[in-house]
Parts: C-alpha cells; structure tokens; sequence
C-alpha cells in the first residue's frame, strides 16, 4: 500500500502542466563552470518532468549543453534558427528537429507558438532581447504563458534591479513587476512556474 502511494508520489511529482518550454541561453558557456552546470541541472529537470525543449537551434554554448542533454534524457527537441546563423551557430551534430527560418522575428514567434513557456539561463545581447521581448508581449496580453528567469550566481541581479528601479519611477506597473518569475536553480524555479497564473 505504501510503495503504491510512494508511486504515484513520485509520478505526480514528475508530471508538468507543461509539454514545451522555450529555453533562451547564450551561445557561449560562459566564465563559470556554474553556468554550465545550471544548464544541465535545467535539462535534468525537463526530463525528469517529461518536459520537450524549444530553443535557438545552435549546438554551441549553453544552447548545446541543454539540448544534447535533453535528447539524451529522451525528450524531443526543436531548434529554431533564422538560415543567417545556420554556419555561426552550427558547429559539429545537431540533435532533435531543426526548424530553419528566415530571420530573427520569425525565429521567436516559432519559438513561442510551440511552447508553454519561457526560462531563460545566462547569455548575452540575444538571450536579453528575447526575455525581454516575451515580457512585453505578456504585458501586453499577447500571451499568458508563464516566464522564468534561472538567476545563476546572481547573474540577473542587476537586470531585476533595473526593472524595480522602472517600477520605482512609473515605467512598469508593479503588476507587470510579477511576469518574471525568478529563482536561483532550476527545481525552485519549476516549483515557482508550476503554481504561476
């Protein structure tokens, strides 16, 4: 009796609401072995949960960390990349489904469409644009899907800084202040997605 109720413990614990979730991360992996370790921590997570990955498509840095990781694991994996990047971005085997598109725009909006919602590791210039894209558009009411930020070592400390300074001055609602969802690792951070409305 108590091995059957251990069971579905356990299944119920492994089950999301969620079948997709976009990951935005850098093409890089970064200076600290942290980072890296909080991909694969990401991806462990997603197919512990039985969770399939959408994401930028490259097989480099963070990006091809969390992939490899989730398709070993058994997920399926989508990669969304505009033809431009194909050769920056592409380096050895790429795994999962490979979805080329035109440009940048295209890329995020095929990103969003096939996911149930966002996380995003360290990155750069690019990772910040996307974050930053599906705030707005959730602020806008363009979707409801939830939004997370893995704040690796403090990484994004200054960035939630900033935006409580913008709620502070009257640039941001502070309802607004609530879309992201931010945690340090990612098991908190899919408990904190999970019970997010």
């Amino acid at each position: 009796m108590e091995n059957e109720e251990g069971k579905r413990e356990m299944t119920k614990k492994q089950s999301s609401r969620f079948k997709s979730i976009c990951v935005f991360c850098g093409s890089s992996n970064g200076n600290k072995a942290s980072y890296q370790d909080a991909a694969i921590d990401l991806a462990k997570e997603l197919v512990m949960r039985k969770i399939d990955l959408v994401y930028g498509g490259g097989s480099i840095g963070l990006m091809g960390l969390v992939s490899q990781a989730v398709h070993d694991g058994g997920r399926h994996v989508i990669g969304v990349i505009p033809k431009l990047l194909m050769l920056q971005e592409l380096t050895g085997e790429t795994v999962g489904e490979v979805k080329e598109v035109a440009d940048m725009h295209q890329r995020k909006a095929v990103m969003a469409k096939h996911s149930d919602a966002f996380i995003t590791l360290p990155g750069g210039y690019g990772t910040l644009e996307e974050l930053l894209e599906v705030i707005t558009w959730a602020q806008l009411g363009i979707h409801d899907k939830p939004v997370g930020l893995l704040n690796v070592d403090g990484y994004y400390d200054a960035l939630l800084l900033f935006i409580d300074k913008a709620v502070e001055e009257g640039f941001i609602l502070p309802t607004a202040r609530h879309i992201i969802v931010s945690a340090p690792t990612a098991r908190e951070l899919f408990i904190k997605l999970e019970v997010y409305r």
